[in-house]
């Protein structure tokens, strides 16, 4: 296969696909989707069976337990993945939305139109429900997607592929609207993120290796996020049971996930109060302490190494550093996050003002749970991803952020003097 001509003629056709679905309409749209989901689940013995060789294929490569689990297609997931797409079907289309409309001294009227961005390519890996999530979300946007999909899944994602045409050709609108690139060779991926006269934007999804790969690579803009190093901070006005509760459901909840905490930190001043209680609770759930100095001689843990303060664990490993007050708390912060998201325990508003203001991460949090920087939890519905990038979208990217906006102007007949 020649990949630079393969991949340029998806380009091609996507670019055009996204004419065709910047002027359909909100029922246009979700007629495709339902008729998607539909399609989803009349084809499941279709997509067990290409699964089935997948998985087969997968562990003759000798891909361990957890990815094999990922990669799997139960009838629960099947389900799921068409119940999502029928969620996207419900949510509102931001596309059209008109705002901030305005008069000016010349009689003009001004205002912001809300359109999609166009051709989005989407990079990911395992999963294969992320074929159908992608697809929702880009088609319910408006804009036409690219989705490239990792190579053990190469069976699935195609199975898939076939039900969203379906459901695109139901509706009227064009097949190469959403496209599943069907070569697994890795050049196919070199093409895709250097397209810039086809692709306007790449969301990678996947590990960390992947993500810098393409943002190093890439010759079109990139939404993303490398690590979720998150911290919760205990201010000296907590409330101590709060406070606890907040830090084990941060850690603990689920491990492997990109908001969940890796560094907690504890103003001195309440340190030998809140860490024997945590350092039990945490012992119960089988978390591993790595402190400062300062911890250690309040709980028994390892040492923590600098390295620590860099590292997200995604697994039952927490750091912990005693701080001076809040000051010491945001520098710490500032040093070593990854501008994921950030929590604040405290009762003193004018502490936790500051803390809003001078935090410079995606999702600044005052009294909840980091795990609360999601899509769904943010009542978004669903979402592409997070990015803790500044410009565009940031934090959990829905439907809004795979949009742009246009200025509109109205007038009446108004020449400039």
């Amino acid at each position: 296969m020649d990949i630079i001509s393969y991949m340029q003629t998806m380009g091609r056709e996507a670019r055009q696909a996204s004419r065709a679905l910047a002027r359909a309409s909100t029922q246009d749209k979700n007629t495709a989707l339902l008729a998607m989901a539909a399609e989803i689940r009349a084809s499941r013995a279709t997509l067990q069976q290409q699964n089935e060789l997948d998985l087969a294929a997968g562990k003759e490569k000798g891909l361990d337990a957890a990815l094999l689990d990922r990669l799997a297609l139960t009838d629960a997931r099947i389900e799921a993945m068409a119940e999502g797409i029928e969620q996207v079907a419900n949510l509102a289309d931001p596309v059209g939305k008109i705002s901030d409309m305005r008069y000016l001294p010349s009689g003009i009227q001004l205002g912001q139109m809300r359109v999609p961005i166009g051709v989005i390519g989407i990079i990911y890996e395992s999963r294969p429900n992320v074929t159908a999530d992608a697809a929702a979300l880009c088609l319910k946007s408006g804009n036409a997607t690219i989705l490239r999909g990792g190579s053990e899944a190469i069976h699935s994602n195609q199975a898939i592929a076939r039900c969203i045409q379906a459901g695109l050709t139901a509706a009227g609108l064009p097949i190469t609207a959403i496209q599943v690139v069907e070569t697994t060779d890795r050049a196919a991926v070199g093409q895709l993120i250097t397209m810039p006269d086809y692709v306007d934007v790449i969301v990678p999804r996947g590990g960390k290796g992947l993500i810098e790969r393409i943002s190093q690579e890439a010759k079109v803009p990139v939404i993303k996020h490398l690590d979720g190093i998150c911290h919760v901070y205990i201010d000296e006005h907590a409330d101590l049971d709060m406070a606890e509760a907040i830090a084990i459901n941060a850690k603990c909840h689920r491990y492997g996930v990109c908001n969940a905490m890796e560094t907690l930190l504890v103003d001195a001043k309440v340190a030998a109060e809140i860490l024997p209680r945590l350092a039990t609770a945490y012992g119960k759930e089988g978390v591993e302490l790595r402190g400062c100095e300062q911890t250690q001689a309040i709980v028994e843990c390892k040492a923590a190494t600098q390295e620590d303060w860099d590292t997200e664990y995604l697994a039952p490993i927490l750091s912990i550093k005693v701080v001076n007050g809040v000051d010491e708390a945001m520098e710490h912060i500032h040093l070593h996050s990854s501008a994921h998201t950030e929590t604040i325990v405290t009762e003193h508003m004018p502490t936790a003002q500051r803390f809003l203001a001078e935090v410079d991460s995606s999702s600044v949090m005052v009294n909840a749970s980091t795990r609360f920087a999601d899509g769904f939890e943010y009542g978004l519905g669903a979402e592409i991803g997070i990015s803790t990038d500044k410009i565009h979208a940031r934090g959990p990217v829905g439907l809004n952020g795979l949009t742009s906006q246009k200025w509109i102007v109205l007038g009446n007949g108004q020449v400039r003097q």
